[in-house]
């Protein structure tokens, strides 16, 4: 039996070509999306977190190898459009370091870089579609070729189903941010609901770790939206 999925509402998921983000244009398909079924080879084949190992449950290091930055847990949970949790869905974590920068040879900002810190984590969701992961709060940063445009702390995340063809990349932002309210990319999302679907949880935590809690939603009118 056909599983029909309503398509997004378009002001629910991150408008493509932004004005004043030339990157937009380079990361945004140039033609439209083409629906491509899932056959036997794609339902049959190796399962996507056999493929993907886990990698680096926790970003933030202990004594010598500590990370510069204020600790924080992330606790995610991957659930469907019903709320069902997903166990087995893998999720790819990567942010900047405390000071915004970035492990990567195109980061050019000039902000010093943590040797302690390597801001990319792999996970796989348990029986309750929940994953952790232990880290520093990311910094803000500068965007280049813009006219003084500071992107707020987030953390980019990329979750894959059960086959290749599932994917879901997405941003995460912080509560109480300043920057979000003049973010580029978060406003690129125009349902104000939609866009709060992107905004963490501050929790109460009776350690030395600030706890986020974050519903990724893959599917359905209520789904996280997609961006770069």
């Amino acid at each position: 039996m056909a599983i029909r999925i309503d398509r997004r509402a378009a002001a629910t998921q991150a408008q493509g070509i932004e004005p004043g983000y030339a990157q937009t244009a380079r990361r945004w398909p140039a033609q439209p999306l083409a629906r491509r079924p899932h056959t036997r080879s794609e339902l049959s084949g190796p399962r996507v977190e056999r493929c993907l190992p886990q990698v680096r449950g926790d970003l933030a290091g202990t004594g010598a190898k500590r990370a510069l930055g204020q600790l924080v847990r992330l606790r995610v949970r991957v659930v469907d459009e019903d709320g069902a949790p997903l166990p087995g869905a893998v999720l790819e974590a990567w942010h900047c370091s405390a000071a915004g920068k970035y492990i990567h040879p195109n980061d050019t900002h000039d902000a010093p870089v943590d040797p302690n810190f390597y801001g990319a984590a792999r996970l796989v969701a348990g029986d309750g579609g929940l994953v952790e992961l232990r880290t520093i709060k990311p910094g803000a940063y500068p965007v280049p070729d813009t006219d003084g445009w500071w992107r707020p702390p987030h953390v980019h995340f990329s979750v894959w189903g059960r086959v290749w063809l599932s994917r879901l990349v997405t941003q995460m932002f912080f509560p109480g941010e300043p920057l979000n309210d003049a973010d580029a990319i978060l406003n690129a999302i125009r349902d104000p609901e939609a866009r709060s679907r992107c905004i963490a949880r501050l929790v109460p935590s009776r350690t030395n770790e600030l706890v986020y809690e974050y519903q990724l939603v893959v599917r359905g009118r209520r789904a996280s939206p997609g961006m770069p």
